[in-house]
């Protein structure tokens, strides 16, 4: 439960990872006075997180109106798979002319954790799916460029919105599997190969997308949803 210390910082974190592990879905109001009563904090620094996450497109904020979660359009979920395949191809060239054998093992034991949450009965959904994006900010972090780790986690974020808006398909072991490949094609060296393997593995994920349909907006508890 969030404590009367709360930071902005800290206020914007924890609505992002609410809106990541899809306790708050695209198009959910995020009343002011419901936040500040959650955080115990004033409304003007809640408006300061909410800035923060909007300046991060988790958010849109419409004058007179109030904060919503984004609702990403068709157009714009290509858009942000094309920009990733863009980057994590750059990722990948960066990670393999940099790593040493712990970043391996540690992305190997990220996978172990990712398999294992896929094997648990009570992991939920969301859960899952959070590992198997983190897998690939964790990958930029080894990278060791910051700019572009900021930009994936960015993108990352987006990109659960869009699987939660357009209803994705895609298959958690297949995605586990596929961090697995592209890790030992990253340890062999072969660069291409990499490359390849990574901007296949996000076209698989966007091709598992209903981009014909969207969820519709739906009322939900905004404390709850936070205190979950």
């Amino acid at each position: 439960m969030p404590d009367k210390s709360a930071t902005v910082e800290s206020i914007a974190q924890d609505i992002a990872t609410a809106i990541v592990e899809k306790r708050l879905p695209p198009g959910t109001w995020l009343r002011e006075e419901a936040l500040g009563r959650v955080y115990s904090v004033s409304r003007t620094k809640i408006r300061a997180a909410l800035l923060t996450l909007s300046k991060d497109k988790l958010i849109e904020i419409i004058p007179d109106k109030g904060a919503f979660v984004s609702r990403p359009t068709v157009q714009e979920a290509r858009e942000v798979f094309g920009v990733r395949r863009l980057l994590e191809g750059e990722v990948v060239r960066a990670f393999i002319a940099r790593a040493r054998p712990a970043d391996y093992k540690a992305l190997e034991q990220h996978i172990h954790f990712e398999r294992s949450a896929l094997k648990s009965g009570t992991t939920t959904g969301t859960v899952r799916e959070k590992l198997l994006g983190d897998f690939h900010v964790a990958l930029a972090e080894a990278a060791g460029n910051h700019t572009l780790t900021e930009l994936v986690r960015e993108l990352v974020a987006r990109s659960s919105l869009i699987a939660m808006l357009y209803h994705s398909s895609n298959d958690p072991h297949c995605s586990s599997d596929e961090h697995s490949e592209l890790l030992r094609i990253c340890k062999a060296g072969n660069v291409q190969a990499a490359v390849d393997c990574m901007a296949e593995h996000l076209s698989r994920i966007e091709a598992n997308l209903d981009l014909d349909n969207e969820t519709p907006n739906r009322q939900l508890d905004l404390v709850k949803a936070l205190l979950a």
